[in-house]
């Protein structure tokens, strides 16, 4: 009986063996196939994405443009006299830039959002700073005291535009 017992024994261990060779290939098969297919997914969902994430970049690089000083100065013109006036047309034009692009914060990193609001926050600042000045009387002094202002000191949208491009430059390295 144990001689028989050893015989089966003996008999079937190629055959565990071969399963065993077979469920080890067929697993680690598995296994690459869905790397693979993980993988072709997230190929693609990044081509998706792409296109989306340079729009993004691009229209913030335009909103922190829109918002630098000199442009802003150049483009919003005061429709009274007083710097007070000035200052909130101003003040509303960023904010209104910035809620007009405040979604595409999801296309890009938390220090690269961090930078575009420091640029917008100092923006106003400035504005805010210049507006208190004794010496400012009227919204074309203050137009005048906000560029004296920014000759003396790098703007803090050039700073921000710069990590954003970058961010751009990381996307296709």
């Amino acid at each position: 009986m144990e001689d028989q017992l050893f015989n089966a024994f003996i008999s079937l261990l190629p055959a565990i063996i071969v399963g065993g060779v077979a469920f080890y290939f067929l697993r680690t098969y598995t296994l690459q196939e869905d790397r693979k297919q993980r993988f072709a997914i997230l190929k693609e969902n990044q081509k998706k994405a792409l296109p989306l994430r340079l729009q993004a970049y691009e229209r913030l690089t335009l909103f922190l443009e829109r918002i630098s000083l000199v442009n802003l100065l150049l483009r919003v013109k005061p429709t009274s006299q007083s710097k007070n006036s000035y200052e909130r047309l101003l003040v509303q034009h960023i904010e209104q830039e910035y809620e007009h692009n405040i979604t595409q914060q999801i296309y890009v990193s938390d220090e690269c959002w961090t930078a575009i609001k420091t640029a917008k926050n100092v923006t106003i600042q400035v504005i805010r700073r210049s507006t208190i000045s004794d010496q400012v009387n009227s919204a074309d002094k203050l137009r005048e005291s906000i560029l004296t202002d920014l000759l003396d000191k790098s703007a803090s949208t050039e700073k921000a535009i710069s990590i954003l491009k970058g961010e751009v430059k990381q996307l296709f390295r």
